[in-house]
């Protein structure tokens, strides 16, 4: 079995979330994926959250290309959920490029191209404005 492993916040859930997992699943046969708690986004990021890490994790969790969704802690917790999980493809979006090099030793890194035309960003920055 060819196990796939993500990570992301996935608030405000969109279209562009569900074609990185839908992308991330047709390269193996299992997807995890890892959320990032509020208190890793709060601490780690400053990023507040519109949603809560649980209901984040329960959104994902019912997609159907979703196999198991755990939590992130924290940024060196990349390297043991890759060994520990005995993970094959290690995926993110592509403004992550390079910067998870360091598992090419234990998996094969790959960085999809993000959904033009929509992102997290944009929807936060579109909901400000209508405030």
């Amino acid at each position: 079995m060819k196990k796939v492993i993500t990570y992301g916040t996935f608030d405000l859930f969109h279209r562009g979330h569900l074609e990185i997992l839908r992308r991330a699943k047709e390269l193996g046969d299992h997807l995890t994926v890892v959320i990032s708690t509020d208190e890793f986004n709060w601490n780690e990021k400053q990023k507040k959250c519109v949603y809560s890490y649980e209901d984040r994790a329960a959104i994902v969790a019912a997609i159907k290309y979703v196999d198991a969704v755990i939590p992130e802690t924290c940024w060196e917790q990349k390297m043991t959920d890759v060994t520990d999980r005995d993970i094959d493809v290690f995926v993110m979006g592509h403004d992550w490029d390079g910067k998870f090099d360091f598992l090419k030793e234990q998996c094969e890194v790959i960085c999809l191209p993000r959904t033009d035309g929509i992102s997290s960003t944009e929807v936060k920055q579109i909901v400000k404005d209508d405030h």
